[in-house]
């Protein structure tokens, strides 16, 4: 029993952690990010009411729990008219040698169920490194439910990526242009994320074997800034 509830406790403070961070966020105007913390501190508080038997403590949790749904639903509402109004913008500024920042953590909560066709503008498509981003962030997608001057590198390995795809019944259509000179990335369920550096914004590592080669979310980035917007309208670009 002791380990039971020693077990709830944990779980308890968890919560608590979470949604403090989700009323901070929502403090902050940083909504997207307050609903995701919300959400999740709603189902870890579920699951103490689960574990709990006394009924003057249940209660209590079932009150938390409602007004914190509550919020989340207006949040909710809001985003949702939001995105409607075509208005939904958020910022995130990474600064010079930040980390934390890998494709699956920056696009992951804009890839749902409902992405099938995801369109990328980016000038920088043309070195080695860079077409090793862009093959990371194909495989971000893949693993989630290239414009300008063309160099033989670059159209050997945009080709060797595209036939790559193809094995997993995902179809790489590639058009050049010499006038191109925007970064953008499109998601057919609405999202359009804008960064500054394109998919380019991680540094060289410091080695093959140092902390950062493999996983991005170690490697330090360039500063740069990042924009998401959200168009229910969105058109292929």
């Amino acid at each position: 029993m002791a380990k039971s509830n020693l077990g709830q406790d944990s779980d308890s403070t968890a919560a608590v952690a979470v949604l403090k961070r989700a009323v901070e966020l929502d403090a902050e105007s940083r909504y997207q990010q307050a609903l995701v913390c919300y959400q999740e501190g709603i189902d870890m508080l579920l699951q103490v009411l689960k574990g709990t038997k006394e009924s003057s403590k249940r209660s209590v949790l079932r009150t938390k729990i409602s007004g914190y749904m509550d919020r989340a639903e207006n949040i909710k509402k809001y985003l949702d008219q939001e995105k409607e109004d075509g208005k939904y913008h958020k910022q995130i500024k990474i600064e010079e040698n930040a980390t934390g920042f890998s494709y699956e953590s920056l696009f992951r909560e804009y890839l749902h169920e409902t992405v099938t066709e995801v369109w990328i503008e980016d000038p920088y498509i043309r070195q080695t490194h860079q077409l090793y981003n862009f093959l990371r962030f194909c495989e971000m997608l893949i693993k989630k439910p290239c414009k300008g001057f063309v160099s033989t590198q670059q159209s050997s390995g945009l080709e060797e990526i595209k036939e790559s795809l193809r094995s997993h019944n995902v179809v790489l259509e590639i058009d050049y242009s010499s006038s191109i000179h925007d970064r953008e990335i499109r998601f057919n369920n609405g999202w359009v994320i804008k960064i500054g550096r394109g998919l380019d914004y991680f540094k060289k590592p410091q080695g093959h074997f140092s902390l950062g080669y493999c996983d991005l979310d170690l490697r330090p980035c360039h500063e740069t800034t990042v924009d998401i917007f959200h168009n229910k309208h969105t058109k292929k670009i």
